[in-house]
């Protein structure tokens, strides 16, 4: 396979996923960090994901997104860094039981090799939902985390 072969390959497999939405996020919003003359700039985005097994709880994600030519066709990698806030948002309720761990949103962060994922724990001694980000690299883990909790609390209709 020549060069041109593979990069052209490359581009097939790449565009479809640059222009795919992200399923179970909503975007938020984003702020641009780094001005870029040629593509999009570099950004900070915020997304909203609601827990599909447990009603209740909402998630908001921030993590970087690279922008120029390579980032507007699919080809950049995205850094690995990102945070987690989740909150009750009404009553909480458990609608399906889980796995400690189980992986509740992901996506990847590169064509090839990064992905993220929002993993979800239960700490059944102090009535706690815990989630954990994690964004790795398949090739030296570089596992860059942020962790939120959600006290299970009862929820006052006014």
């Amino acid at each position: 396979m020549t060069r041109w072969t593979a990069l052209a390959l490359g581009l097939v497999v790449a565009l479809p996923l640059a222009s795919a939405p992200r399923a179970g996020a909503e975007e938020i919003g984003c702020v641009s960090t780094v001005f870029k003359v040629l593509g999009p700039d570099h950004k900070i985005c915020i997304e909203a994901f609601d827990d599909p097994k447990v009603s209740g709880v909402t998630c908001h994600l921030t993590r970087p997104r690279t922008g120029g030519l390579s980032g507007m066709v699919g080809l950049a990698e995205d850094p690995s860094d990102s945070s987690i806030a989740c909150r009750q948002i009404g009553p909480i309720k458990i609608l399906e039981d889980f796995d400690p761990g189980e992986t509740v949103f992901s996506e990847r962060r590169s064509i090839l090799f990064k992905k993220m994922a929002v993993h979800r724990f239960l700490d059944k001694k102090r009535n706690v939902l815990i989630y954990l980000v994690i964004s790795d690299k398949l090739i030296d883990g570089s596992p860059k985390h942020s962790v939120s909790s959600v006290p299970i609390m009862p929820w006052r209709e006014e």
